[in-house]
Formats: C-alpha cells, structure tokens, sequence
C-alpha cells in the first residue's frame, strides 16, 4: 500500500513543497522585509530602489537557509554592508539580526494571520507510514517548523519535526537518518528539490 520497498525503516519529509505550501510565506516575507530595508538605506546613501525579487533573488541567495545566512547572502549580493548586530536587536534594527528578525516576525505573523496550506495527500501517506510502524520525521532548515506544523494541525501524531542549520540536500537527509540509527538505504526520502528516492 505504501510503495516502499520491504528493508524500508524511515522516511523523512521535506517540509516545505512536500508537507506544506510555505514557499510563498517566506518569499513574502523576505520581500516585505528587504524592501522596507532597501528603501530606508536607499533613502540614507542616495541609491537608486530596486527592490528584491522574490522569485529570482529569494531562489538564489534565501530559500532554504537560516535567516541569518540567507539576510547574509542577499546583502552581499547587493554589495551592503551591515553590523552583525544582536540576536537581542529589534525588528527595526539596521543590523543583519535586527533584518532576520524582522523578517522572522512577519512569517510567524502571516502564518497567524492566514494559516498554513497542507498537501493533504502528503499528510495522509505520513498517517499511513506512521501506521505501519515506520520512523517518520519532517524536516527543514527553517526555526519555525514545529510552530509550522502546529498551526497545519500535523504536529506530534502525524511527524517528528528536527531543524538543522543549511546543509545541502543530500547531506542534509543523510544526517537526519543517521540521527536515528538508520542507513541510507533503509531510509525514503522526499525532498521538494529533487525526486523522493530511497538509499544516498
């Protein structure tokens, strides 16, 4: 029923693009942020706006890293220059903390605010897996999973949410397996970025 293979023990679900539409959220929220961002300092050294590309530019220098990394990332891309800041600084902050979480305050305020779209066959063929007596996690680089899956109403029973810092996506899988004493060839894998397959 499952259409995995007999030695299969885990699977591990990509959060965003398998469990949950969350993409559009973050690029959302990216844009918000960098473009209130981008018109004060353009305001303060006399550049010329352009604002972000929350398509293009989210692809390429944020989507699925750590706010901090993918803030990093986007300046350097733009060639600006920010204090690193505080974990502590405000969302008003010109810092490169003060811009993540800003950034991480408008995606725990759309979430509140609109919610969280499921793939609701996903969901299921968790319940499913679950069922069988398999070990099941979702993961993702995002620090907002577990609220993430709270607000889909997938928390606890269905997943196992762990976060780790941005690693590319094979390694990224390898590592969640091994975390349960799982080979990789025993371990099924969907993964938003590339086709869901078992084994390295």
């Amino acid at each position: 029923m499952l259409g995995l293979p007999d030695t299969t023990r885990a699977c591990l679900f990509d959060l965003d693009g398998v469990v949950t539409k969350t993409a559009l959220v973050h690029a959302a929220a990216w844009k918000e942020m960098f473009d209130d961002f981008l018109r004060r300092y353009d305001a303060q050294t006399g550049a010329a706006f352009v604002p972000f590309d929350a398509v293009h530019e989210y692809d390429r220098y944020v989507d699925g890293k750590p706010r901090l990394d993918g803030t990093r990332s986007f300046l350097q891309a733009r060639g600006i220059e920010l204090p690193e800041g505080e974990p502590s600084d405000p969302p008003t902050a010109m810092t490169v903390n003060g811009l993540s979480n800003r950034k991480n305050a408008l995606v725990l305020e759309m979430i509140d605010k609109h919610g969280v779209q499921v793939y609701d066959g996903s969901v299921r063929y968790i319940t499913a897996v679950r069922a069988a007596g398999l070990k099941t996690a979702v993961v993702s680089s995002s620090a907002n999973t577990a609220q993430v899956l709270s607000v889909a109403g997938i928390a606890g029973a269905q997943a196992t949410s762990k976060t780790y810092g941005f690693v590319p996506h094979a390694a990224f899988f390898s590592l969640e397996a091994k975390t349960d004493n799982v080979v990789d060839p025993q371990v099924f894998v969907a993964d938003a970025a590339a086709p869901a397959a078992t084994g390295p």
